[in-house]
């Protein structure tokens, strides 16, 4: 079976699975507000964290949102999966962690370089909400930080050891609600950071400044349900440990979100991601238009 035909056999499978877990979770869902957490657990779109937090009340915790996430890394990097519980406290903070789950390309020159999986600690803390003292031009603002332990991607294999790296990150998000009947969501924020494609990469050599940023179209659909159609641009270091002559383009994922209904606590993401091609002569990842799926649900 050729690589292509093996992916769309597999992509196919995946999807079908995905419906009827999708079908599963609507049948036992409870009220509440929707929520959604981004690739490594923080609320947000895919790849990059909005200035919003999980629910929570004023005094204590709130129950936890836990999601899914998939993605098909093509035959070098792999599949990877993700498992992530978060939790808001405070009305303004929340925090979590995500389980990363790695199964291997096929690829014999380069998919060695990537093992089992990582470990994701996060949390954010809102430090100014949206429309703040009645502005209604203030964005909700919030500062946060990602740990990424156990990672042995590419430099780590190199160097038989695991590594860790972090970010910290400040983020503003904004949701115009003037523009009718479509309100939009603008977000845009900047983190220090010395992971590779958010440690799916690995490391990077040194701790730098990239910027990131999203913005979404909120539609109205059938029956209560919203679609909810963005993009993300993420600003990625350009060098990889153990690769000195990699050079690692910005990170572009086009999203769907779809909350069945105004009520439930259930978001359904799907995307694509444009992660990395060539990075150097003679090596290439096969990361570019790669599928992604998500599924959050708040308990």
């Amino acid at each position: 079976m050729s690589d292509s035909v093996r992916t769309n056999v597999n992509l196919f499978r995946f999807l079908l699975t995905g419906l009827v877990v999708v079908l599963f979770v609507l049948a036992s869902l409870r009220v509440g507000y929707a929520q959604s957490l981004g690739w490594e657990g923080p609320t947000g779109i895919f790849v990059t964290p909005l200035a919003y937090t999980a629910a929570s009340p004023e005094k204590g915790i709130g129950l936890p949102i836990v999601a899914y996430h998939y993605v098909n890394g093509g035959n070098v990097l792999g599949d990877f999966h993700q498992l992530s519980i978060t939790a808001g406290a405070l009305k303004r903070v929340e925090f979590g962690y995500t389980r990363t789950i790695h199964n291997s390309g096929d690829n014999t020159s380069f998919s060695p370089l990537w093992t089992e999986g990582f470990n994701t600690f996060h949390g954010k803390l809102n430090v100014i909400p949206e429309n703040y003292a009645k502005q209604k031009w203030l964005p909700a603002i919030s500062a946060g930080f990602l740990v990424r332990t156990q990672v042995k991607n590419v430099g780590g294999v190199l160097n038989s050891k695991d590594t860790t790296n972090a970010d910290l990150y400040l983020v503003a998000t904004k949701t115009v609600t003037q523009i009718k009947p479509i309100p939009i969501v603008l977000s845009a924020g900047v983190r220090g950071t010395n992971a590779s494609l958010f440690g799916l990469g690995g490391n990077a050599p040194d701790f730098v400044a990239r910027s990131f940023g999203a913005v979404a179209f909120v539609f109205k659909g059938p029956a209560k349900s919203t679609l909810i159609l963005g993009s993300e641009v993420s600003q990625q270091p350009r060098r990889i440990e153990g690769l000195p002559l990699a050079d690692v383009p910005t990170t572009l994922t086009y999203a769907a979100r779809i909350v069945p209904l105004a009520k439930k606590k259930l978001n359904v993401d799907f995307g694509i991601l444009q992660a990395a091609g060539q990075i150097e002569p003679g090596v290439n990842l096969n990361a570019r238009a790669r599928f992604a799926f998500g599924i959050s649900y708040g308990l």
